[in-house]
């Protein structure tokens, strides 16, 4: 795996906070702003001017002291030239996508993409003549074959959700690249603490920051990582569409990001404790967790990542439905609902969709996210639950 960098510590420590007064605050105050005022109207023409500049205030909407410290620790820790908060994650990668497509282009969508992604894709994008095309996550430099003249982005993420495949980040970002085309890679799983794509040679990535960067299943809010060459146009893009993050979510973002590599550690320590107990049960046939050899893209995961985070699935054998829902149902410290990172444990059954290569694995597939219970406790109510499937 690839090593942590030394300074990450320090940097979520101390980034995106004020200038060294005597007596500050140690978290910045919610910024809550909308109107600005200037003294003279020279002022205020130069801010519009450069209203698209990361650091300018003009309109609360185009950003505040606060969110502009949040953007630039998020650039900072993910190696970027500058980052776009945005009120979602999901808003993150439509606006990514849009950005990045033109009326009439045509883009390719990783088949494993977040379910919400492909119904963006299928039910929006093409409103617009953007016309997507699927791909074998796995497919590597043979993304090349399925490049047109007209392909404007690829959108892909790592690990892939709900099955946790690992594409080759660095052979897919290079194809894009000698062709023109902008990459976007979600990377919510790992966060910047395990892994940083735009190192990898990616453009754009995306994250939630609901997910663990917030931390405590509270902050709605996504964020738009770019390198130099995409920054300025994303941002124009993305402004434009009037989006932007609130400024409490602004505000429990910064926060989380102070304890942000403390808890990848713990949720890695934690989901892999919990993950070796489940593949070694009679009703697991096979995990779908990157850290786990069997996992296709493991190879990949050692060489581009340097840690796992506490969200994996496991392939349980055939059951009815009835067995499935009685699995959960019985389950007393995890609770069923969408999102994860936060400090509560999840788990939801996957029914992968897939359009480029099909699903054929038999079973039935099952998400944990591992949250802050003691691992010992997590694995009593596992114990307890798992006769249910039969």
């Amino acid at each position: 795996m690839s090593p942590v960098d030394d300074t990450l510590t320090n940097a979520l420590a101390h980034l995106g906070r004020g200038p060294a007064v005597s007596g500050r605050s140690v978290n910045l105050p919610i910024d809550q702003a909308s109107t600005l005022l200037f003294d003279r109207l020279a002022a205020f023409e130069a801010a519009r001017a450069a209203r698209y500049e990361q650091g300018t205030l003009y309109y609360g909407r185009y950003g505040t002291p606060a969110s502009f410290a949040l953007e630039r620790t998020m650039a900072a820790i993910e190696g970027g030239h500058g980052c776009i908060s945005v009120s979602a994650g999901l808003t993150a990668v439509t606006l990514a996508l849009t950005g990045a497509a033109k009326a009439g282009a045509h883009v390719l969508v990783a088949d494993n993409v977040y379910e919400p992604t492909r119904g963006f894709c299928d039910d929006i994008l093409c409103r617009y003549g953007v016309e997507v095309g699927y791909f074998d996550p796995m497919i590597g430099e043979g993304l090349a074959d399925l490049f047109r003249p007209d392909t404007a982005a690829v959108m892909f993420e790592a690990p892939g959700s709900g099955t946790f495949e690992v594409p080759d980040i660095p052979a897919i970002a290079r194809v894009a690249r000698e062709r023109g085309a902008v990459s976007i890679l979600d990377g919510t799983w790992a966060t910047p603490v395990f892994c940083r794509p735009l190192e990898l040679g990616v453009d754009v990535v995306v994250h939630s920051g609901s997910k663990y960067i917030g931390g405590h299943a509270d902050a709605m809010i996504g964020f738009i990582v770019c390198n130099e060459a995409s920054y300025a146009p994303m941002r124009k893009a993305v402004l434009a569409f009037g989006d932007r993050a609130g400024s409490l979510d602004v505000f429990l973002a910064l926060r989380g990001l102070r304890t942000l590599e403390m808890r990848m550690k713990q949720a890695q320590s934690a989901g892999m404790a919990v993950a070796r107990w489940l593949a070694e049960q009679p009703q697991t046939l096979a995990m779908r967790h990157p850290a786990f050899p069997d996992c296709p893209g493991h190879a990949q995961w050692r060489r581009d990542f340097s840690g796992a985070s506490g969200l994996f699935s496991v392939l349980f054998k055939p059951c009815s439905d009835a067995q499935l829902h009685a699995f959960v149902d019985a389950l007393d410290l995890f609770g069923v609902g969408v999102s994860w990172g936060g400090f509560e444990s999840l788990v939801l059954p996957v029914k992968p969709k897939r359009t480029a290569k099909p699903w054929t694995a038999e079973g039935r597939l099952v998400r944990f996210g591992i949250g802050q219970e003691s691992t010992e406790s997590l694995v009593e109510d596992l114990a307890q639950a798992l006769p249910k499937l039969g």
